[in-house]
């Protein structure tokens, strides 16, 4: 098979050439409970992936702040944020499709109204669909922060993503981050002190005390035990 230097010349010989997306598709085996999920709340609580814009108001049929989390796993954490936070409205964007099914579940039983769910690349999601200022607050908890040095492209907090998530912050809005890994930490306040537009919200340092917002999570819990470390970092849109 021919070899090509640049993903443009593959392009120009007619060769499709996948781009690297910033994260893994895991389609996993969905258990019967999140099928049935799926199939019952996805028509109210589910958002199928568009070339246009969405009208927030008219999805959630009011005007309320509106957060985005990308990567919500099975979705515990979400459901529980937006049960406590009923005068906001979310939308979680999930790849893993049993998580989708998890989190549907979750929130069907609760009988919550202020939460929308997407299976699609978050990137896409927000530079098609999510209007600009349309966001309160872009949570990204624990992505995977891919430890290896010839993987850290794929890392999604990157130059083009931070700038990227600022265009879609309201005013004061925020951007805020948790890892457990300490150099994928480093990197994202290096990015985020490298992205005009932001204000970090630590009073002192780079890191802040996890907002009583962010639920703890059995994963975290048990890494504090054994001494693992996790950072938070809020970033405000300040211009």
């Amino acid at each position: 098979m021919r070899q090509f230097k640049s993903q443009a010349e593959a392009e120009a010989a007619g060769v499709h050439v996948s781009k690297v997306k910033s994260f893994v598709k895991r389609e996993g085996r969905l258990t019967k409970a999140q099928t049935r999920a799926i199939e019952e709340f996805w028509p109210t609580m589910g958002i199928d992936y568009q070339d246009a814009e969405l009208d927030l108001s008219v999805l959630f049929g009011r005007t309320a702040p509106v957060v985005i989390e990308i990567g919500f796993g099975m979705g515990k954490s979400l459901v529980e944020m937006a049960a406590a936070a009923p005068e906001k409205n979310f939308i979680g964007i999930e790849v893993h499709r049993p998580g989708v099914g998890a989190c549907l579940a979750e929130a069907g039983e609760q009988g919550l109204t202020n939460l929308r769910v997407m299976d699609h690349d978050a990137v896409e999601v927000l530079k098609n669909m999510i209007p600009d200022g349309g966001l309160s607050r872009l949570q990204l908890f624990f992505p995977d922060p891919w430890h290896k040095k010839r993987h850290h492209k794929r890392r999604i907090v990157q130059p083009e993503f931070a700038a990227l998530v600022l265009t879609k912050l309201q005013k004061g809005g925020c951007f805020h981050m948790a890892t457990d890994w300490e150099p994928y930490a480093e990197h994202m306040a290096e990015v985020m002190n490298s992205t005009s537009g932001y204000a970090n919200t630590a009073q002192e340092g780079t890191y802040v005390p996890r907002p009583e917002y962010r639920p703890i999570t059995k994963f975290e819990t048990r890494g504090q035990k054994l001494g693992h470390g996790v950072w938070d970092l809020i970033y405000e849109r300040a211009q």
